[in-house]
């Protein structure tokens, strides 16, 4: 066992006498020890249970002959975050999160981990220290939020609340109706109901076999969550017992799978950011323009909220994730020999699995549409890349052309659009935002909600190098690369000039001439950094690009 290097022989005496100050007895020495890394804080509505979450982990270990040890991991809540200098501190910690957990894990020589994540970077960090660390490790999370209800009956969710703002900015409801909104959307603790950001992930630990089934769906109020908690902190014990590590599951294969159900699932375009940046821990490359492939093979099977009606209850009680990828596998879409942290294949897993709801798992044969959730354009202005939800896109604007309005910052493109100066046919433009320019990278839901809130979201583009929560909707494309604070074309681009989007050939232009472009980059001059000490100071000197999955170099 690892832990051996800080139990064992005359030399270690020191090291065990703190651990019996931590009241561990000689037998519990003899155990393996499991660290338990916990996201739980009472700021984050998602984390708010992890608590009782890790108490049943912690039982699981023990019943299996483990010895536990809780040790925490921060976490921002994004919504509390969005709109203001907090969201910057949003993405820099999925990196924080990384560092501090391979530091405890490795400093305490731990033989196995259980992670307790649930939002938006809580997820990605610790998976990518998961395969940084290369012990044997099972993800679990804290479980989705209930969705709401307002008072007229309605469901509701987070995505409605922030596009009833820009609903109210235009006159259509009034400060009650906004109330309503505020006090329904969010009924319980869990991630937020729909197929956001944190949900996404959580899915998707299932599918690349880093989680056992029900992760990504069952709700976080439910004593089933429990159940599974406590099975996690079993299944550790097995892991440790038959070694089995998180680069023997998160091989490209995986990978390539979790970006398959990723498409038929509808996720947040923030997986682009966080699939290549833990596949980069685990010594793999994923390059974006696979996106595109696996996209065109690909059919969306599911229209869970902000692109549907549904919620992820409901996902949940049409089978949850087994049953979305029983349907690709059956289909030949999935690799499903791969090994899971259940100790089984991907078959095996999700053999017995069958869809229970195909008004909310739309089968095979009759998909939402025949490619996936997401694509990746590329263009004059784009030349490696940005990414679009294409499943939250109204079939009116997945070809558009129109005049840039242009704006330095996500303030002053939000206070444009309260004051009613983004017309039909726009095409609006948010720079210096991306992961150096910001720093940190913003999420932009605060506008994007209010431009589908004023009933701009048929007819007005967004297009950024910062990035969306995933309870984005509309054309909105963001991860531009290169970004503008790297002298990116999106730099260049200026009031007026038109731009053209054609999401289904993955094409995004700027009608400028090359002449025009060259000069304009002549007189170009990179503006002082926007931060410049601090941790963001730092974050902005070592940060890749949104491509390369902002990963610190």
């Amino acid at each position: 066992m690892r832990s051996e290097q800080i139990k064992q022989g005359v030399e270690r005496a020191p090291n065990r006498s703190l651990l019996y100050a931590l009241g561990m007895t000689k037998e519990d020495m003899d155990r393996p020890l499991i660290g338990v890394v916990c996201s739980y804080n009472e700021i984050v509505p998602g984390h708010m249970n992890l608590d009782k979450i890790a108490e049943s982990v912690k039982m699981g270990i023990l019943e299996a002959g483990g010895y536990p040890i809780e040790f925490p991991a921060i976490a921002v809540c994004d919504g509390i975050a969005m709109g203001h200098v907090g969201m910057k501190y949003s993405l820099v910690t999925r990196d924080l999160i990384c560092d501090s957990t391979e530091a405890m894990a490795l400093a305490h020589q731990f033989d196995g981990l259980v992670m307790i994540p649930n939002c938006d970077k809580n997820v990605p960090g610790l998976l990518m220290a998961a395969a940084r660390v290369n012990v044997p490790t099972v993800m679990v999370s804290g479980g989705p939020m209930l969705a709401g209800r307002l008072s007229d009956g309605r469901r509701t969710c987070l995505s409605h609340m922030f596009e009833a703002v820009g609903a109210y900015k235009a006159g259509k409801i009034d400060e009650e109706g906004v109330r309503d909104y505020e006090e329904n959307a969010c009924p319980s603790c869990g991630s937020c109901s729909g197929m956001y950001t944190a949900n996404s992930m959580n899915c998707l630990c299932e599918a690349i076999g880093m989680a056992l089934p029900g992760n990504g769906t069952i709700p976080g109020v439910y004593s089933a969550r429990l159940r599974l908690a406590k099975q996690a902190g079993r299944q550790v014990m097995e892991m440790v017992r038959r070694d089995i590590r998180p680069r023997d599951i998160m091989t490209e294969a995986a990978f390539h799978n979790a970006e398959t159900v990723d498409m038929a699932l509808g996720c947040s375009t923030n997986t682009m950011l966080h699939l290549p940046a833990i596949a980069h821990e685990a010594g793999i490359e994923l390059n974006l323009d696979m996106v595109n492939e696996i996209s065109a093979k690909t059919p969306n099977l599911c229209h869970l909220a902000p692109a549907g009606d549904t919620f992820m209850e409901d996902l949940e009680q049409a089978g949850g994730v087994s049953a979305v990828m029983k349907e690709l596998a059956d289909a030949g879409l999935l690799q499903t020999d791969l090994m899971t942290v259940t100790g089984k294949t991907v078959e095996e897993n999700i053999r017995a699995s069958h869809n229970l709801d195909e008004n909310i798992i739309r089968p095979i044969a009759r998909p939402y549409s025949a490619t996936g959730g997401i694509a990746v354009l590329k263009g004059n202005l784009a030349p490696d890349g940005c990414v679009v939800k294409q499943s939250a896109v109204d079939p009116e604007m997945m070809v558009h052309e129109g005049p840039a309005r242009v704006f330095d910052s996500e303030d002053e493109a939000i206070q444009a659009i309260y004051d009613r100066k983004i017309n039909p046919g726009d095409v609006v433009i948010i720079r210096y935002e991306g992961p150096k320019g910001g720093p940190g990278m913003r999420e932009m839901l605060n506008p994007t909600s209010a431009i589908v809130g004023m009933g701009l979201g048929t007819s007005v583009a967004l297009i950024t190098d910062g990035r969306f929560s995933g309870a984005t909707r509309g054309a909105s494309i963001g991860h531009v690369s290169p970004e503008a604070a790297q002298g990116g074309p999106i730099a260049l681009v200026q009031e007026g000039d038109l731009i053209h989007i054609d999401i289904p050939a993955h094409t995004i232009s700027l009608l400028v001439s090359d002449e025009e472009l060259a000069k304009r980059r002549d007189a170009w001059v990179c503006p002082e950094p926007k931060v410049k000490t601090g941790y963001l100071a730092r974050y902005a000197k070592l940060v890749s690009s949104a491509d390369k999955g902002a990963v610190l170099q």
